[in-house]
């Protein structure tokens, strides 16, 4: 129906038919909270012009954003599981991570201490907040650019997972992985991809190890770990497990 009809008596007797249109007003349907975030950070992401890996990603968390898919859910889980048996099984006692993200990866870590660094000043203040009760958890803002250590800020292990990708810029990786290694005693873990590719204006895929075997010297690579996740559209990942050691070969 469009709209009712009732009647009124005017006059001598007329009846006059008076119509009251129905409007049709549809109720929507309730947004959750968490999808319209989800929205709010995606648009405000779309207005940022990409200027530099730095900037995007303090850009993303002051937005309120997170950190990529792999550090939640099914892949999150697999990284962890490696690496508490790599832990376990070489009795590493320190890991200094380059690229600690909001954190969520690091809860479902077992790390004896830990030193999370971030180029993030916002993602390092999330994980501050968030591992403030923990003792054994440490985190620091990381700017490349004046990151001079010369032994001063060592671990046992030095972790990069799911970052290479993320260094659009030549000088910036090149840079991150001297440092990585000039962190580590023991072990380098690299979680990544190891090839070309351009995928987004803040993804940039790399061929790493043949950048290693060049340029980083006394190190070589002893173990790759396939990931059973990778290439699988559900986790949207390339990235396997790559582990480094100090080379016992004299004058490497």
């Amino acid at each position: 129906m469009l709209g009712s009809c009732t009647t009124t008596a005017q006059g001598r007797g007329r009846i006059v038919a008076a119509y009251e249109p129905r409007v049709h007003v549809s109720t929507p349907t309730p947004t959750p909270p968490t999808v319209r975030l989800r929205h709010r950070v995606r648009a405000r992401m779309r207005r940022v012009r990409f200027q530099g890996s730095a900037h995007y990603w303090e850009a993303r968390y002051a937005a309120g954003g997170k950190s990529g898919a792999g550090s939640y859910g099914e892949i999150a889980a697999y990284k962890a599981g490696v690496l508490n048996e790599l832990i376990t099984r070489h009795q590493i006692s320190s890991v200094i991570e380059f690229g600690s993200g909001d954190g969520n990866q690091l809860t479902l870590a077992n790390y004896p201490t830990y030193l999370g660094l971030d180029v993030s000043r916002t993602a390092i203040s999330m994980c501050a907040e968030k591992f403030a009760g923990d003792e054994t958890k440490s985190f620091m803002w990381y700017d490349p650019k004046h990151f001079v250590n010369h032994g001063a800020i060592t671990a046992d292990a030095a972790l990069s997972l799911d970052v290479l990708l993320h260094l659009i810029e030549d000088s910036v990786f090149e840079q991150y992985l001297q440092q990585l290694f000039s962190a580590a005693t023991r072990y380098v873990i690299i979680f990544s991809s190891d090839t070309d590719a351009r995928t987004a204006s803040h993804v940039r895929h790399r061929r790493f190890t043949t950048w290693v075997q060049a340029n980083v010297a006394g190190w070589q690579l002893t173990d790759r770990i396939e990931n059973p996740l990778a290439r699988q559209a559900s986790t949207d990942t390339l990235a396997d497990f790559y582990v480094y050691e100090p080379d016992p070969t004299p004058g490497a």
